[in-house]
């Protein structure tokens, strides 16, 4: 096994922290361009999200895609300031981001995700629901899922507004999302 590399001694940038590639066991964020070490996803987390990505791929229109476990630039500083990423456990982007991505490279655009899906668990829950949810929204996600598999599996849909995300009542069985797409849910599935 090779050693890990050095943390490095400086605030990362967008492009410093994608040219780094997977760290070590779980997955690393980059905060205001401090990197965070988070957790590999449970056995639960990784069928719902994998249950919700074979529900979603033949049901979007072909401008979109589904992608799992991806990092995202969240475009909150400028190029060559420290940066902040995100790897949400699903998102929903336009197709053109794939192409840009095989051209460019570097990693998908917060402006280029219409869906970002985090499935919650006990570990993750003020991270996805406070923290992630704020930043989601500055970054001008327009819509964020968030997918509680506690029993009963509950999503909360938040669409951006003004003065950041309204949240939709707790959906349960059956969620057929106000937009951007037409979608219909089982979320019993998830469990």
């Amino acid at each position: 096994m090779a050693p890990l590399p050095d943390p490095p001694h400086h605030l990362l940038t967008v492009a410093e922290y994608a040219a780094l590639g997977e760290l070590e066991t779980g997955y690393a964020e980059l905060i205001e361009g401090r990197l965070l070490m988070s957790p590999g996803s449970t056995p639960d987390q990784n069928l719902a999200t994998a249950e919700l990505y074979y529900q979603l791929r033949p049901q979007l229109p072909d401008q979109l895609m589904v992608v799992q476990d991806v990092d995202v630039d969240l475009e909150l500083a400028p190029p060559g300031q420290p940066g902040f990423t995100r790897r949400p456990d699903l998102v929903v982007v336009r197709r053109e981001a794939r192409q840009r991505l095989r051209v460019q490279g570097g990693l998908y655009r917060a402006s280029e995700v219409v869906v970002a899906i985090e499935v919650v668990v006990p570990d993750s829950r003020r991270t996805d629901t406070v923290m992630k949810r704020g930043e989601y929204a500055d970054a001008g996600i327009p819509h964020y899922w968030i997918v509680d598999i506690a029993h009963p599996v509950s999503l909360v849909a938040c669409r951006l507004g003004e003065s950041g995300y309204h949240d939709a009542p707790a959906a349960t069985g059956v969620f057929i999302p106000p937009g951007p797409f037409p979608a219909t849910l089982h979320l019993d599935r998830l469990s």
